[in-house]
């Protein structure tokens, strides 16, 4: 796989995800990879409306989750009112990839 076909890239201090929300759904969690322009995204689908951040909050709860850190180690660096969101997730970038990479297979 090159980094193109990855929704995520390693950073300096951690990891930047590319992220595509889905506010105000029925199954909440992370729903595997949807296409992109820039390449795939992580789906992630929250119960919350995207009303003063807290679909924003819940995305980086879920994130956190899934890779084990506290949802302080996480925030919305781009697209913070767009559906198409950049999170920087901090950390030891080859740990947390493949944290994620297991979390979506």
């Amino acid at each position: 796989m090159t980094p193109r076909d990855l929704p995520w890239r390693a950073v300096e201090g951690g990891l930047e995800l590319r992220v595509k929300a889905h506010p105000r759904a029925r199954r909440p969690g992370l729903q595997g990879l949807v296409p992109g322009v820039d390449g795939p995204k992580i789906k992630a689908a929250v119960n919350e409306a995207p009303e003063d951040g807290r679909a924003n909050r819940a995305i980086l709860a879920l994130l956190a989750e899934a890779l084990g850190l506290a949802p302080s180690r996480l925030s919305v660096t781009a697209g913070a009112a767009s559906r198409e969101k950049t999170v920087l997730a901090e950390g030891d970038p080859a740990a947390l990839a493949a944290r994620l990479a297991e979390r979506l297979a």
